[in-house]
């Protein structure tokens, strides 16, 4: 009888088992995520709408802003909070950036990221700090650089180069700026409810010799080490210690970056492994290339580029593609035979959305920038890409 029994409990349990276990693969199958739908907005724009106004006109303008963005269907914001080795906030490291305030280092009306973060989060709408880690300035006159900026002590060291025709670059290669330079997203993600931290494209600047004295001492050690690896390397310690930095502290916060949408330039010029980043973990929860290319480029095309970008993942990294909007209605000269084609069509950005939707390792799409879209000075182009992408969100 006792056999029985248990051979009848061994039955029941069996059966239990046997309606979990779908239930439980379920749930532990990767829920699909709420595509990612981001706008940047540039120092270009905060110079447009807030720099030099009163408080209660940028708040204004803060909200007329996301206002646009909520009801255009975006759900992220990729807000440009530290341009030229300065702040939009109140910071303990850099000054008050001119993209705000009439002059570097003025007094800030108020806590600009924090009323942004505020009402982003009210609209649920994701709100990404956006961080030029080594530009200082587009203009090689330093005297625009003020006392509180930590690139005016560093002047005449091998930390910061002045490049003819270009601008004014800290050094990659040097430790005290990379330690400047993690600081600042310390303060960030410490004293504000960001949802991530983006690097935008400038990385190495075009400069022959801004680190040749870094490179020269570890090439004595390592007589194997070309230039081109060395910068590689450089810019992946960055990358992995700012990714820990930020997990470290919350791993909710996500960290991406937005290189070069041309592979190849990320390791000829820019010196972005982004193999590696697309490959190995520890380093990026997203990637977003700037894929500003029409399908018709003849040097990029754009379905040829973004699928590129789509095979280098292999790890769990994310693929945001970054659009260009700004391109709408205007001649491409860099396309070749295809310099017209951002003129002659309207419907470019929303069939570039419904491709990369395609992409196994797809997320969500990125447009540059705000005022391509929302701003005063749209052409008709413009206008009918807007409503072709307005279309294709709301389904």
């Amino acid at each position: 009888m006792k056999k029985e029994y248990y051979l009848l409990l061994i039955i029941f349990l069996l059966f239990i088992i046997y309606l979990l276990v779908p239930s439980a693969t379920t749930d532990t199958k990767k829920e699909e995520r709420e595509e990612k739908r981001a706008v940047f907005i540039s120092y270009i724009e905060l110079g447009n709408y807030l720099r030099g106004k009163d408080e209660e006109t940028i708040k204004k303008s803060i909200n007329d802003m996301l206002d646009n963005v909520k009801n255009f269907d975006f759900n992220m914001v990729i807000l440009q909070v530290r341009s030229f080795s300065d702040a939009i906030y109140p910071s303990s490291i850099f000054p008050s950036s001119r993209s705000v305030v009439n002059n570097e280092g003025d007094e800030l009306p108020f806590d600009i990221l924090k009323y942004f973060i505020k009402k982003a989060h009210q609209k649920d709408l994701e709100l990404h700090a956006w961080i030029n880690p080594y530009r200082i300035s587009n203009d090689t006159d330093t005297s625009i650089i003020s006392k509180e900026n930590p690139a005016y002590k560093l002047l005449n060291t091998s930390s910061v180069k002045v490049i003819d025709n270009i601008g004014i670059y800290y050094n990659p290669a040097s430790s005290e700026v990379e330690s400047l330079i993690l600081d600042g997203i310390e303060e960030i993600i410490k004293n504000y409810d960001v949802d991530g931290i983006h690097f935008d494209d400038y990385f190495y600047p075009k400069s022959n010799d801004i680190d040749s004295t870094d490179y020269e001492k570890a090439y004595k050690d390592n007589n194997s080490l070309t230039l081109q690896e060395y910068r590689l390397n450089t810019i992946s310690s960055l990358i992995r210690k700012t990714y820990k930095l930020i997990k470290s502290y919350d791993k909710s916060i996500l960290f991406g970056i937005s290189p070069d949408g041309n592979i190849n330039n990320n390791y000829n010029s820019n010196y972005v492994d982004t193999r590696k980043f697309c490959t190995e973990e520890g380093y990026l929860d997203y990637i977003m290339p700037q894929v500003y290319y029409g399908f018709l480029n003849s040097t990029k095309p754009f379905e040829d580029t973004v699928k590129s970008w789509n095979n280098l993942i292999t790890n769990n990294i994310e693929l945001i593609p970054a659009l260009a909007f700004y391109k709408t209605g205007n001649i491409d000269n860099y396309a070749k035979e295809g310099a017209n084609e951002w003129v002659e069509y309207n419907n470019i950005i929303a069939r570039e959305v419904m491709l990369s939707r395609e992409l196994s390792n797809y997320s969500g799409f990125a447009l540059f920038r705000y005022d391509s879209i929302f701003g005063n000075n749209l052409t008709e182009t413009s206008f009918l890409e807007k409503e072709n992408l307005k279309n294709i969100l709301s389904k």
